[in-house]
């Protein structure tokens, strides 16, 4: 040590102050320009990389939204809100995926009552049915929920949707309405991130990657309504399916939001019975009415067509023709026969028309009959 210092003694009565002065200036130079050069390579991979902290900080940042584990359930969820994609499918089995079938966005209508009721209901199906779940997972319950309003087989509220067979002990559409899961308190936090994911579907949002899914379970069960359906894929805890045929189409979701939402709750429980034998909330059995109805209607439209067609009146689906009622003569037109003698099938046929083409134009037999 006592070497290598009188060595830089004498390198400094050689060189003189000011060299000794110069070389370290230089020396410092080049290792404040090093660091800027590491510096800016380490910003542009920062900048090319994902961001998953917002700019105005994590939530649990902020007063009011801090709770035990906050941290880490914040950041398992960072990023969740990005734009939608069907990359959020996660399943080995590979799905059907949503394909160009997709529903429009949902369109508000009604008082302000309903608009509050409407996202209360669906707020509380977000949250009872997927608190846990990430984003992905929670826009994908609120699309299925607002795909049932737009379709003919279910009510036309969110809350009617919601809330459907809530009267039962058991068989309710979403389960947490009538299996006793309503009567713990909702977290705060919880609910108001669920509230927010409730806001934009009801704001026209459309969540793509379930198309026009009616139906999802989770994971750890396996309903036997799930292989007459198809399988759209899985997003987080949850397996998505629509129905097969039409009634999975879009041209299927045509029923439009009109307001008059009922009560935001539970319906009263009942004892509920099938007197029947077939239950009609049952998946299957919904999908058959719809097809049965869809059927029925393209056959009387047929028939109103063809009317139309042929410059006739439609007929009325069940209407049965009434006999005109007999006019009252007067004395001595009764005295000859009155309703019998006027009666037109007494008339001589002046009739130009051969008898073989009297009936073109006719139906041989009643469509439908």
């Amino acid at each position: 040590m006592s070497s290598r210092f009188a060595f830089l003694l004498r390198a400094q009565g050689t060189m003189g102050l000011r060299e000794w002065i110069a070389w370290l200036l230089l020396a410092l130079v080049v290792s404040l320009g090093a660091s800027q050069i590491v510096r800016a390579q380490r910003a542009d991979e920062a900048d090319g990389a994902p961001r998953y902290q917002p700019k105005e900080g994590m939530a649990f940042e902020h007063a009011g939204e801090n709770f035990p584990g906050s941290a880490f359930y914040y950041l398992d969820d960072s990023g969740s809100l990005a734009l939608a994609t069907p990359a959020v499918l996660t399943s080995n089995e590979l799905g059907l995926g949503a394909g160009s079938d997709m529903v429009r966005g949902l369109t508000l209508a009604g008082s302000p009552l309903d608009h509050a009721r409407a996202l209360q209901c669906l707020t509380a199906a977000i949250y009872y049915e997927a608190a846990m779940e990430p984003d992905a997972g929670q826009q994908a319950v609120a699309q299925v929920v607002l795909n049932r309003v737009m379709h003919p087989s279910y009510p036309n509220t969110v809350c009617g949707v919601v809330y459907q067979g809530s009267e039962r002990a058991t068989g309710c559409q979403f389960t947490f309405s009538c299996d006793g899961a309503m009567a713990r308190a909702p977290s705060a936090i919880y609910w108001a991130r669920a509230r927010r994911v409730a806001e934009r579907a009801l704001a026209g949002y459309v969540y793509r990657p379930v198309g026009t899914a009616t139906h999802y379970h989770t994971t750890e069960v396996s309903p036997y309504w799930a292989p007459s359906l198809d399988y759209i894929g899985t997003i987080g805890a949850h397996r998505f399916y629509r129905w097969q045929g039409a009634a999975g189409r879009s041209l299927a979701f045509n029923a439009r939001y009109l307001g008059g939402e009922p009560f935001p709750g539970p319906k009263p429980r009942t004892v509920f019975t099938v007197a029947t034998g077939v239950d009609p909330l049952d998946p299957l059995v919904l999908a058959k009415a719809y097809e049965a109805a869809r059927l029925k209607a393209e056959a009387d439209n047929a028939v109103v067509m063809e009317a139309q067609r042929l410059g006739r009146a439609a007929p009325v689906a069940g209407a049965v023709p009434s006999a005109s009622p007999v006019p009252a003569y007067a004395p001595d037109i009764a005295r000859r026969g009155g309703e019998d003698a006027l009666r037109g099938s007494n008339l001589p046929d002046n009739s130009q028309i051969r008898p073989e083409y009297r009936n073109s134009g006719q139906w041989i037999r009643q469509p439908g009959s």
